[in-house]
């Protein structure tokens, strides 16, 4: 195996992890915009430095920089695509709540025949 097969795969369930446990506190917030601003200087140091990514990637046992980004996309589109989709999955949740709770001040007894 790899080192970028490891690195992916860790990458992965710790995302996943990441994303079950804690995204609910500001901390986990925080770290989630710092994650952001470090993928987006390492996107901009690759732009500038296009030959250092297939450095890095000889190195993690990817042939070529171009392959190295690309899984380091897909890890991202990954964490994406989970965070959106729980953040709407909390987001319904929510609106179920707050029917719930209009419907139930708004609710009156019924009227004896």
């Amino acid at each position: 195996m790899n080192w970028i097969q490891v690195l992916l795969i860790v990458a992965i369930l710790t995302l996943l992890v990441y994303l079950l446990r804690s995204r609910r506190s500001a901390q986990s917030r925080a770290w989630v915009k710092v994650g952001y601003v470090v993928f987006v200087l390492a996107a901009i140091y690759a732009i500038v430095r296009p030959n250092d990514t297939t450095v890095v990637a000889n190195w993690l046992g990817v042939d070529r920089g171009a392959d190295l980004l690309e899984y380091a996309l897909i890890v991202a589109f990954l964490f994406t695509t989970l965070s959106t989709y729980l953040r709407f999955k909390d987001l319904e949740l929510k609106y179920a709540q707050l029917a719930r709770s209009v419907a139930l001040e708004g609710a009156r007894a019924p009227h004896p025949r």
